[in-house]
């Protein structure tokens, strides 16, 4: 018997064994051997025939269908029965033929997902997204309802677990709360986990009762959703080490339909098969490499992270009056970033940042000041005009000359008595002592100016007269020989119009950018982080040519390093810790940008939006 439907026509006078007689040679479909006579075909057109064997008996003609044999009209039944039994071969032949093709381009066409699915899963970094695609892909695949993933936690531990992490569900809404499996023989996905092996179940009804695992029928009931087969498979690395467990629910005939009554269920849902656990354990396998990539790129950038901020800890420690400065910077900086994105003056509106662009820009604020390194550290910490050492010698030197000076006056009253040749009388002991009170006293007031003209933040008002009058007055050294109260470089740093640092230290401290960038361009930044050294290099250059190290201007200093530029010095201004200057309140610090923005020093476009947007806020 074959499958192949046979028709004979009418108009021949034949009976074959299985065939049908027919008068309308259209009742013949596709895939048919039609046995007709060659005057029936002089009514169908030359395309009848494709997808049809045509014996024609008697002679056909030029305009009708070609047909696949032509015997004559008095052929015995023997002849045309050999006949038809060939042309139903060869349309045997071409259905399977079409089926082999349609085979391998099914096969092609799963190969070429596969291979788009692990190029897709390669290039994803987000982790969220990675595994939503994977258990996307996965259910696509195979055509499943519904699909959950598990994350593998303290593999190899008695405290071995899974952690529920996605699920997806076409019918129904898919849970997201986080849970947890043991990682034993009692569950579908606990099996797996444990014995490395996939699990098929046809119909989760039917799972023996001497079975280990059991089916958690909790969402079933929570929802109205019917579960009948299960696909579970693997997620091993490259070492064997298990990252999780993927698990497909109700395979359907149509993927587009939706499984919202048992009806459904028992009209679409299909067991899965061999094949399917082939595909999954191939996708299964490229999304545990996925997934333990993804996870050690978090962990590499967890360790970045965690080296910069030790690093900022670090230049925080060697100048704790700007602690917490990188961090406020960076807040500020990002904040002024994403304010561009959303409300874009005109000049930037064509600007976007990625977010490797932003994660970029955070980084170079953070690291902003690492050159601090590499500036000493009594210059990176001075507080006063001296340092705390020219501040104890001073002290020491005026008690020094005090006692001298008191000295002299008593040698003085001393040398007069013997030459007089009288002792001493009360009144003149009382003016001796009044003459030594005097002196104290008056060396007293000496060194309070001296100390009123080291702190940064009080202004000098009178007392330049007065340093210059005592770098000028002397008193008697060890040897007699004259030496200054005050020392010319102890004058000069007292007599600083404004701050704490003569132009010597300003430069040293300006030199921090130089050591930022030499230390940053030594590390192998990769590409989406590789423009942090020109940041950096870049931040304290002005628009107008005003800035350092190098005094660049406006076309050379990127657009990043503008906005990192506004939030340094904007938190300079406000910081409450700095002990050369009082702190400016936020109103003015914003005035004052704008004031350095209206002489062209600073982007005006970004100093407006960054006091509109209020990103100035971001670091506080």
């Amino acid at each position: 018997m074959t499958t192949v439907p046979v028709w004979v026509d009418a108009a021949c006078g034949l009976e074959l064994a299985g065939a049908t007689v027919t008068a309308d040679l259209a009742d013949a479909g596709e895939g048919s051997v039609i046995v007709a006579a060659a005057s029936s075909c002089l009514k169908l057109d030359r395309t009848w025939g494709r997808d049809r064997c045509l014996i024609v008996l008697g002679s056909s003609q030029p305009s009708g269908p070609e047909p696949f044999a032509e015997l004559p009209a008095d052929s015995p039944p023997r002849m045309i029965e050999r006949a038809v039994r060939s042309a139903v071969r060869c349309i045997e032949s071409g259905l399977e033929l079409k089926r082999t093709a349609e085979r391998i381009e099914e096969e092609r066409r799963l190969r070429h997902g596969l291979l788009n699915i692990g190029a897709a899963l390669s290039s994803e970094q987000d982790l969220d997204r990675l595994l939503e695609h994977i258990l996307r892909s996965a259910r696509v695949l195979v055509n499943a309802d519904a699909g959950s993933l598990y994350f593998s936690e303290d593999a190899g531990t008695p405290n071995a677990r899974l952690r529920f992490v996605l699920a997806q569900n076409d019918s129904r809404p898919a849970p997201h709360e986080t849970s947890f499996l043991a990682a034993d023989h009692t569950s579908i996905a606990g099996m797996v986990a444990v014995t490395r092996q996939p699990l098929r179940i046809d119909d989760v009804d039917t799972i023996p009762s001497d079975a280990p695992y059991t089916f958690n029928r909790s969402f079933d009931l929570a929802t109205g959703y019917h579960t009948r087969s299960v696909l579970a498979v693997p997620m091993t690395d490259r070492q064997g080490t298990l990252v999780g467990v993927l698990q497909l629910i109700n395979r359907k005939r149509d993927a587009g339909v939706r499984l919202v009554s048992e009806e459904a269920v028992r009209a679409q849902v299909i067991p899965f098969t061999g094949r399917d656990e082939e595909l999954l354990r191939a996708l299964a396998a490229q999304a545990a490499v996925a997934v333990a990539n993804s996870r050690l790129v978090h962990e590499i950038q967890g360790l970045f992270d965690a080296f910069v901020h030790a690093l900022v800890t670090a230049i925080e420690q060697r100048d704790p009056p700007t602690s917490g400065h990188s961090s406020r910077v960076a807040a500020s900086t990002v904040a002024l970033a994403q304010a561009l994105q959303r409300d874009p003056p005109p000049a930037y509106a064509s600007v976007t940042f990625t977010g490797d662009d932003i994660r970029q820009l955070r980084y170079a604020a953070l690291l902003h000041d690492v050159g601090k390194l590499g500036v000493r550290e009594r210059v990176l910490t001075k507080s006063g005009k001296l340092y705390p050492y020219q501040d104890d010698v001073i002290r020491e030197r005026f008690f020094h000359a005090a006692c001298t000076y008191q000295l002299g006056t008593v040698e003085a009253f001393l040398d007069r008595l013997a030459s007089a040749g009288t002792p001493p009388d009360p009144h003149s002991l009382t003016s001796l002592h009044n003459d030594l009170r005097a002196i104290a006293s008056r060396m007293l007031e000496d060194l309070d100016t001296v100390l009123a003209a080291n702190d940064p933040v009080r202004p000098l008002d009178g007392e330049r007269t007065r340093l210059e009058a005592l770098a000028r007055t002397t008193f008697p050294g060890p040897g007699g020989e004259p030496r200054p109260l005050l020392e010319p470089q102890e004058r000069d740093l007292l007599s600083l119009p404004q701050g704490n640092l003569d132009e010597n230290e300003r430069r040293e401290i300006e030199s921090h950018v130089v050591y930022s960038t030499r230390f940053l361009e030594t590390l192998p930044w990769p590409a989406n982080l590789r423009r942090i050294p020109e940041i950096v290099a870049r931040h304290h250059e002005k628009l107008d040519g005003s800035g350092y190290p190098t005094g660049l201007t406006a076309p050379d200093i990127p657009l990043e390093a503008r906005i990192l530029s506004i939030a340094d010095i904007f938190d300079a201004l406000t910081a409450s810790d700095r002990p050369y200057r009082a702190s400016i309140p936020p109103e003015r610090a914003l005035a004052m940008l704008a004031d350095e923005a209206g002489r062209g020093a600073l982007d005006p476009d970004l100093v407006a939006l960054f006091e509109r947007s209020g990103a100035w806020r971001a670091g506080r």
